[in-house]
């Protein structure tokens, strides 16, 4: 595992599903498949998640990594293949049920309460981290949830908008404060979905640090276009190419893999 990333951010969540083995993956992907008519848009697609790891997946448009995603977290049913988490098979568990053991996901597409304020947001994601008995009870009284809020809001730089609509802040403060939501919950595993487009060279840097912060206390499965990004940030790559995996390994030895640059680094990865 990559050491720079050793902090003192604490945290993390408690154990909610059983059994936990420690030497094995995390998140382990059977021969993962799904068909859409003649496309092939994810072949038999296999690999595992290290704990406490910032795995990315890379390939060109149309390489089928959004569809990945939405396989593990439950949008889409596989034809075939299983996705297995904590040694639990969750294959086509929906997304809530998956929530509720510890697997989050962002979007592409930012995914917030637009008309509600920041800090409502980040309660509102946080609220599960309260007992069911506690469910209807006033929201003065969702202690954790206000408290894992203002730790959150603070965290990722947004006090200072906490009563504005979310739909209000810029793009590069949305996308921030889409990833403190998923992580509101303290799930144990969070999958990003291209955090950083549309961003700023200045919001893409302050992004990466974050997500380099709480890689101390949560797993990262990342998409992500920026190469450079995901090569400085990344513990694991696996690259994808027409629904298939082409290359996984640390980011030196795919960097070099004769194949990933014939297909998708080219002459880039050199610059």
């Amino acid at each position: 595992m990559n050491a720079r990333r050793r902090s003192s951010f604490g945290g993390g969540s408690p154990s909610r599903l059983q059994p936990d083995v420690d030497t094995g993956p995390l998140l382990a992907v059977h021969d993962l498949s799904v068909h859409f008519g003649a496309l092939r848009a994810v072949d038999q697609v296999s690999f595992g998640v290290a704990k406490r790891s910032i795995t990315s997946v890379i390939g060109p448009n149309g390489a089928g990594k959004s569809t990945l995603f939405n396989l593990i977290s439950g949008s889409i049913r596989p034809d075939r293949g299983r996705v297995v988490f904590r040694d639990v098979d969750v294959t086509g568990w929906s997304s809530n049920r998956l929530l509720d053991i510890g697997l989050a996901r962002s979007f592409q597409v930012t995914n917030l309460f637009f008309e509600l304020p920041v800090f409502e947001n980040l309660r509102l994601a946080a609220q599960r981290l309260e007992p069911t008995w506690r469910a209807m009870l006033p929201t003065p009284r969702s202690t954790r949830a206000l408290r894992r809020a203002e730790e959150l809001i603070v965290r990722f730089g947004l006090a200072h908008k906490a009563t504005e609509a979310a739909g209000a802040l810029s793009h590069g403060e949305q996308r921030r404060l889409e990833i403190a939501v998923a992580l509101a919950s303290k799930p144990e595993l969070m999958l990003l979905d291209e955090p950083t487009q549309g961003m700023s060279h200045v919001d893409t840097a302050e992004t990466a640090a974050l997500i380099r912060s709480i890689a101390d206390e949560v797993t990262v499965l990342l998409i992500e276009h920026d190469v450079r990004l995901v090569m400085d940030l990344s513990d694991h790559v696996i690259v994808m190419h027409q629904g298939a995996k082409l290359a996984e390994g640390d980011p030196a030895s795919v960097r070099m893999d004769g194949k990933v640059q014939a297909a998708y680094f080219g002459e880039a990865v050199h610059a």
